[in-house]
């Protein structure tokens, strides 16, 4: 893997919560999205691309996401350019790779795509607004996400199994396809878990309670220990997702 420019968490206002065990863990940074994102551990790219397609941690907190909730939040998400379908509990992805996670009739969760540009989040956060008519139509509001829930990634053959050991939901591939969402206790505290695989590698995000990244993260690198997983990068994921960059 080619040398990084030397990107120092510490020295960003937006770093990940668990920035101190990526960094102890090898992580080198890049900066997205105003803050530094672990792109890689150091090793070989073809080992961490190998380890991520078998069993696989990724940090991804510094990236773009948001909400939008209340009653017209979906016309008007869908009047602004998403896809969004009529199923609760099932996230669609977008043109540019983000993912619409629809968690209620009135409730929706947008993550970024693995570029991390933010573009589409920015300009729907730029363009809603209240109306000037009386009364005033039904759009929702939004409910920002960026400071209020930490976002994992799990990847790899193993995912399934290992999940088993933490989460009550069956997470095998046959059972619960691409774009499912699982609201549930994922190692005794609640999660949002969203199959979005890599290419042909299973991949699920995680979204919970910043404030417990830390217990978290160490805990599924506890649950993935006899499966060999560990810590990746977000190269390493964006190698699996489109194996020509």
């Amino acid at each position: 893997m080619s040398a990084l420019p030397k990107v120092i968490p510490h020295g960003f206002q937006r770093r990940s919560f668990i920035y101190r065990q990526t960094v102890a863990a090898g992580a080198q940074f890049a900066e997205i999205n105003g803050g530094a994102v672990a792109v890689s551990y150091g090793g070989p790219a073809e080992v961490e691309i190998d380890r991520a397609g078998r069993m696989g941690l990724a940090d991804l907190s510094v990236l773009p996401r948001t909400g939008f909730k209340g009653i017209g939040t979906v016309d008007w998400l869908v009047g602004q350019g998403l896809v969004i379908g009529a199923e609760s509990n099932v996230a669609y992805r977008q043109s540019g790779g983000e993912w619409a996670a629809r968690l209620a009739p009135n409730e929706i969760f947008l993550v970024d795509a693995l570029a991390g540009s933010g573009g589409l989040i920015q300009r729907l956060n730029q363009a809603w607004q209240w109306g000037a008519e009386t009364p005033r139509k039904a759009i929702g509001y939004p409910t920002p996400r960026q400071d209020s829930h930490a976002w994992l990634m799990v990847t790899g053959a193993s995912a399934p199994d290992m999940f088993a050991k933490i989460c009550g939901v069956d997470l095998r591939l046959h059972k619960f396809p691409v774009g499912r969402i699982a609201q549930t206790s994922l190692a005794k505290m609640s999660g949002i878990i969203i199959r979005a695989d890599l290419g042909r590698v299973p991949a699920y995000h995680l979204l919970a309670d910043i404030a417990s990244a830390d217990y978290l993260w160490s805990a599924l690198l506890d649950a993935m220990k006899e499966f060999e997983g560990g810590p990746v990068g977000l190269a390493a994921l964006r190698s699996l997702e489109d194996p020509t960059t």
